[in-house]
């Protein structure tokens, strides 16, 4: 899917994707959310971001490949020792998803 962004007069086509990633770890009661929420606002990525049941979190993010690499990377550099694993799946795009937001 491509789709249109355009920055100050200027159009840039851009490949969005989706991944579905899932942090492990000591992972909940630390502000990851919150910080997944922020760093995914600045790379201006669409989807969502969850605690699970298991003690694991949840990420849902779509938009450029190299933003969601990105985004994947500060999240690792801001949680240095607490991430012991991260799994890394391709979906499909969801073109309804407007925002980035903590769900519950």
């Amino acid at each position: 899917m491509t789709r249109k962004l355009i920055f100050r007069d200027k159009i840039l086509l851009m490949d969005v994707i989706a991944k579905h990633i899932v942090f492990s770890g000591r992972v909940q009661g630390v502000g990851f959310r919150f910080t997944a929420l922020n760093i995914a606002n600045i790379y201006n990525l669409r989807g969502h971001v969850r605690n699970l049941p298991d003690g694991d979190v949840e990420m849902l993010a779509q938009g450029s490949p190299e933003m969601i690499d990105n985004c994947i990377r500060d999240l690792q550099d801001s949680f240095v020792g607490t991430i012991s694993h991260i799994d890394i799946e391709d979906t499909v795009p969801n073109p309804k998803l407007t925002d980035f937001r903590i769900t519950f």
